[in-house]
């Protein structure tokens, strides 16, 4: 599994029905995309849920990262948000693990993002970070069998050394939810989400 995200900051006027009918219009394009599990398309509004800003942010979970390549960089469909908005930085993760939740038949209205900056490894025998992956695997675990959640992702980017935990919940994220951001789902695309493997990675 692999994950990608693009974040498309817009100005603090805009009017995000433009971006509701786009993805009313287009968002189904992918929901027969070979080698993507899922895409949620993402909304955060100024001022509603806590959010300072304005932003377009689909999310991915690839099973095949050929066909991400294709969409990405080899006329897949990137090019669509290259001649809307510009060319956005992607963020991406390499998966650590993810949960099928009790609610994976519902329809997810909102979804929840937290960044967490790994730290630099203290114990000598460099186990340090495996310790606190596997408590964040845990973690994940227990998280997927709350009431409300569809599906449950970990990943990490080893650049920057940051841990990426996505869930898409059926109803609102729920408040007392540990989190960086706070979204709106507007679509989602499952080509081939039973293909995503559960559980941890290895």
């Amino acid at each position: 599994m692999y994950a990608k995200q693009y974040e498309v900051t817009l100005p603090a006027d805009y009017d995000m029905g433009i971006i509701r009918k786009r993805v009313a219009d287009f968002g189904h394009i992918l929901d027969n995309r070979a080698g993507l599990g899922l895409k949620a398309y993402v909304i955060r509004e100024r001022g509603v849920n806590g959010s300072p800003v304005n932003q377009y942010a689909p999310f991915y979970l690839w099973n095949d990262t050929g066909a991400m390549s294709h969409f990405l960089v080899g006329g897949g469909g990137f090019q669509g948000i290259i001649r809307d908005f510009g060319r956005p930085a992607v963020h991406h993760w390499t998966g650590i693990a993810s949960h099928m939740g009790l609610s994976r038949g519902a329809t997810p209205k909102a979804a929840s993002r937290r960044l967490t900056k790994i730290v630099v490894d203290s114990d000598p025998t460099g186990m340090g970070v495996t310790h606190l992956i596997q408590n964040e695997i845990d973690k994940l675990n227990d998280l997927a069998q709350r009431d409300g959640v569809h599906t449950a992702a970990l990943a990490v980017d080893p650049f920057h050394w940051q841990l990426m935990r996505f869930i898409l919940w059926e109803h609102a994220v729920p408040e007392a939810e540990d989190t960086t951001e706070r979204y709106e789902v507007l679509h989602l695309s499952t080509p081939h989400l039973s293909d995503l493997p559960e559980g941890r990675h290895w």
